[in-house]
């Protein structure tokens, strides 16, 4: 009989396991279903209460997520996220004494509750703590990959104050996973992109390898501003050796995954094929156009200022009639064309073209484009540009 006893109870001990397994296996959306399948489950009973006490809840919800918060810490009182529904609870009430206590708690206990870790940033805020907040931050954004979606807005937002953007740098100098992220973040949705180059001055500086994809996006984002100066003093710094009065890398060499609209920039579409490729000493710009197509096939921004300049460079294999040679523009930035350049057949003058182009004042902002005309020829064009740069006259 004892020995019966003992079979059924380790029967139905089995019966539960696998209920309670089943439960934690549940998806949150079915969390209900999993607390009634293993109501003494403290985990399970603390997944419920977060989810009671969402967003949304309403004053029951909440008084039920208190309740199903206490009953899981009777089963298991290490349940940090019943600790943290209960501070939430608190918090809510009024009580910020309590708020805090159990908030200290859950913090003790696990860094992975995103609630909590929200808490310890406005707590931190509100008594004036950047370096605390940063590394609340720093840690919900480690541990929760549901946490940039929440806090990438507000951390952007923040860098326009200049102690927040010297804590960032720091806690970016150390190069937590969510670096590369967060700066792209910043740079293509900033508002106020003059603050993020701040940032983003600040941490080359510190060392932070800034991506190139980020550095395209900052500078893009101070263009649709209208920023060109600060653009343009952004590029600069990050490209050892640019010179305002003058077109940058003449010889392609850079070969950039993403240029940015101060590098030479190879435009693709339909009937438009172009690429930037090395060869041993530098490199070259490669481009074919179907017949009856035309467009832009290069081009860079230019910051140049008053005076008189010359564009000079060399092709290789332009064999066309005059209406249907590439030409080289350069116009302002409100789209008035100062002049055109249309290229030689490569077999004249050894394929070097030059002409001469005059920048006034109220141009400050211009674009260096090589423009393709239709052709009726059944290759259409075809070519190469292995040298481009537009100088100072004198």
């Amino acid at each position: 009989m004892i020995r019966l006893g003992l079979a059924g109870a380790a029967a139905w001990i089995g019966y539960l396991s696998v209920l309670q397994s089943l439960a934690v296996a549940l998806p949150a959306s079915q969390i209900e279903r999993a607390y009634a399948l293993a109501p003494g489950n403290g985990r399970i009973a603390a997944r419920l209460s977060e989810v009671l006490s969402g967003p949304e809840a309403t004053p029951e919800d909440r008084a039920r997520a208190a309740r199903v918060a206490r009953a899981a810490l009777q089963h298991e009182p290490t349940a940090v996220g019943a600790v943290a529904t209960l501070g939430l609870d608190a918090l809510i009430r009024g009580d910020e004494a309590e708020a805090k206590r159990l908030f200290s708690y859950s913090q003790h206990l696990s860094r992975r509750d995103l609630r909590t870790q929200l808490w310890a940033i406005e707590d931190a805020v509100a008594s004036g703590e950047i370096s605390s907040a940063l590394k609340h931050y720093d840690i919900a954004l480690r541990t929760k990959r549901t946490a940039p979606e929440l806090l990438y807005p507000v951390l952007s937002a923040a860098i326009a104050n200049q102690e927040v953007r010297a804590g960032l740098v720091t806690t970016l100098a150390a190069k937590p996973i969510w670096g590369d992220s967060f700066v792209y973040y910043a740079a293509a949705n900033s508002s106020e992109p003059g603050n993020t180059a701040g940032l983003f001055k600040g941490l080359r500086r510190a060392g932070y390898p800034i991506p190139d994809r980020a550095n395209n996006a900052l500078v893009n984002a101070l263009r649709a501003d209208n920023a060109f100066e600060e653009a343009w003093s952004y590029y600069s710094a990050i490209r050892e050796g640019a010179d305002r009065r003058r077109s940058r890398d003449p010889d392609f060499k850079a070969m950039l995954e993403t240029p940015l609209a101060f590098d030479w920039v190879a435009e693709n579409s339909a009937g438009i094929s172009t690429a930037l490729q090395p060869r041993p000493d530098g490199g070259l710009f490669d481009f074919a156009v179907s017949p009856s197509v035309s467009g832009r096939l290069l081009w860079q921004q230019q910051m140049l200022p008053e005076g008189e300049y010359v564009l000079e460079g060399h092709s290789v294999g332009i064999d066309q009639p005059s209406g249907s040679r590439p030409y080289w523009t350069l116009s302002c930035l409100g789209g008035r064309e100062l002049g055109r350049l249309q290229l030689r057949n490569s077999s004249e003058a050894e394929g070097r073209f030059s002409g001469r182009f005059t920048v006034p004042a109220n141009c400050p902002v211009q674009v260096l484009a090589l423009i393709a005309r239709s052709s009726s020829e059944i290759d259409g064009v075809a070519g190469q540009i292995d040298r481009a740069q537009i100088r100072p006259l004198r």
